[in-house]
């Protein structure tokens, strides 16, 4: 393997990013040469931050890594993945209902582009009710996320929402 270069994408919307990201986005850049955060545009739901925001929470959540970059995309993942000359997908897995979804997106993937694979990681047990939806909704009703985002993260929430 001495040598190789690996690069991986780490899709997703982070509307926002939440400390369950950035657990996945800390441990993979310990074992990939360049890890690029894709930033989906998705089409079929109605994002709370916009792209330039999503951009720019996450920028200023993972400038401690020097081989983690960020980037939009619309599309699919695979030619995200391919046009980045990636040959690894992350997903994150909070809990065992997420298995199966995500086994059959990248079951499909790998039959679209056998060259890129999968690779799977568990979040951290501490964030394994996390979502970015979870957030949101603490978040609109005023409570404390401070344990579930960073602070800059909190702010914007709270800007949003008018907290």
């Amino acid at each position: 393997m001495e040598g190789i270069m690996v690069k991986a994408i780490y899709p997703g919307s982070f509307d926002p990013v939440t400390y369950g990201h950035l657990d996945i986005i800390e441990r993979t850049s310990k074992v990939v040469d360049e890890l690029i955060i894709g930033v989906l545009v998705n089409n079929n739901k109605k994002p709370l931050f916009t792209m330039e925001e999503r951009i720019r929470l996450l920028g200023d959540t993972t400038r401690e890594y020097p081989n983690v970059r960020i980037q939009s995309f619309e599309g699919l993942t695979v030619d995200f993945a391919r046009k980045n000359g990636a040959k690894v997908i992350i997903r994150g897995l909070r809990a065992v209902t997420d298995f199966e979804s995500e086994m059959q997106i990248a079951q499909t993937n790998h039959s679209i582009e056998p060259e890129i694979e999968t690779m799977f990681f568990t979040t951290s047990l501490q964030y394994s009710f996390l979502s970015s939806t979870i957030v949101k909704e603490v978040a609109f009703y005023g409570s404390d996320v401070s344990k579930l985002v960073p602070p800059v993260v909190e702010d914007a929430l709270k800007k949003k929402y008018g907290h």
